[in-house]
């Protein structure tokens, strides 16, 4: 059936559409009214520039195609995060704090998860030329904030920190591949796996390694850590970096795991991320990526988030589409026309009846516009 979709791709029908779009608003609104400026990169772009520096850990979900101008390699972007840096290193050139941010959709060779769809609507907000916690704290906020414009809140944010688990790396001297394996283990809590892992290793790292899955939980986590690991001076800055965020944040419903390495290649600092009992994964991720602009012309200390619309749209579901004004066909009717265009310029759905037709089966009216001696009223619609 050539009217099938691809497997994981889907239409948005109006309902899950005009929810989307909403919050597509709502959102982008939150973040130029805190300064952030909206930017539009390209869908495609020359596929070095895509994959550029941090942005090699996007090769394997870019979709990839020919240029038939130029008959150079071409990419689908698959996160819009590095087209943003691109055009803060490169294009605007600022010397100062940039704040900027995006909404469109990206596309994913595969999904993320069985459940996620391979063309995510992402949203986002990336800070600029500030390397202190208080950019750090400025993107977290943000991103709560974000989540509430939507419709829904976090229940949970985690926060984390890869200098850790690196500083530890380096100092226990792994190799490229035990480093991937490591962040392989890690990554999926294999803790059977883990042990085999650092049985070759030497005291103190075998047990730092060790403990890095149990390091998960309250505030409390972070000075346990800082009596189970090693005293590097990248793992003490790293968490007195998260005891400063986690002191600022007493509202917010923080916690902290420092085996989080999602994106190791492309974070260097705090990462963090939001979840809500509604979906399976996290519903919005971010952290520090210093230096990703270097490739593009300079380096520039950068932190941020994204969040996928489709996925806060399902998590917030229901109908609330407001209902709308069914008005009878205007035609040579001045007055009648002058009130339906009245009642849209105020924000009202009127749906305006053509010769023939009956009750629209598109948006639901549950009002209509009947004549009342020289002028139109809104009436009710009565149910049968």
């Amino acid at each position: 059936m050539n009217w099938l979709l691809p497997e994981y791709l889907a239409d948005a029908l109006p309902i899950e559409a005009a929810r989307i779009e909403r919050q597509r608003r709502t959102v982008l609104d939150l973040f130029r009214v805190h300064g952030y400026e909206l930017v539009m990169p390209p869908l495609i772009e020359y596929l070095d520039s895509l994959l550029t520096g941090s942005g090699q850990d996007l090769k394997l979900r870019t979709f990839k195609l020919v240029d038939q101008v130029s008959g150079r390699t071409l990419g689908v972007r698959a996160d819009i995060t590095p087209q943003v840096a691109r055009i803060d290193a490169h294009l605007l050139n600022r010397e100062g704090v940039t704040r900027l941010c995006y909404c469109d959709s990206v596309l994913h060779t595969m999904p993320a998860s069985i459940s996620a769809s391979r063309e995510p609507i992402q949203i986002g907000a990336e800070l600029y030329g500030h390397a202190g916690h208080e950019a750090d704290l400025e993107v977290v906020r943000l991103m709560s904030a974000a989540l509430t414009a939507a419709g829904t809140t976090a229940s949970r944010i985690d926060l984390g920190h890869v200098g850790i688990f690196r500083a530890l790396a380096e100092a226990a001297g792994l190799t490229a591949d035990q480093l991937d394996t490591a962040l392989s283990l890690l990554q999926g809590k294999d803790v059977p796996g883990l042990e085999e892992f650092c049985a070759g290793l030497a005291e103190p790292y075998r047990s730092a390694f060790l403990r890095l899955p149990e390091l998960y939980g309250g505030v409390e986590v972070l000075d346990l850590a800082a009596g189970v690991l090693p005293a590097l001076g990248s793992v003490t800055a790293a968490l007195a970096d998260l005891k400063k965020l986690a002191a600022a944040m007493p509202e917010l419903p923080l916690s902290f795991d420092l085996s989080d390495l999602r994106g190791y290649h492309y974070h260097n600092g705090v990462v963090f991320a939001a979840y809500h009992p509604g979906a399976a994964a996290a519903v919005a991720l971010g952290g520090r990526y210093d230096g990703v602009g270097k490739d593009f012309g300079r380096a520039r200390a950068a932190t941020g988030f994204s969040m996928d619309l489709r996925v806060v749209a399902q998590i917030v579901g229901g109908d609330d589409v407001a209902g709308a004004i069914l008005a009878p066909y205007a035609g040579q009717d001045v007055a009648l026309a002058a009130r339906i265009d009245a009642l849209r310029q105020s924000g009202e759905v009127v749906v305006e009846l053509l010769p023939g037709q009956s009750m629209p089966e598109g948006p639901h009216c549950d009002r209509h516009l009947v004549a009342s001696g020289q002028q139109w009223v809104i009436e009710a619609i009565q149910k049968v």
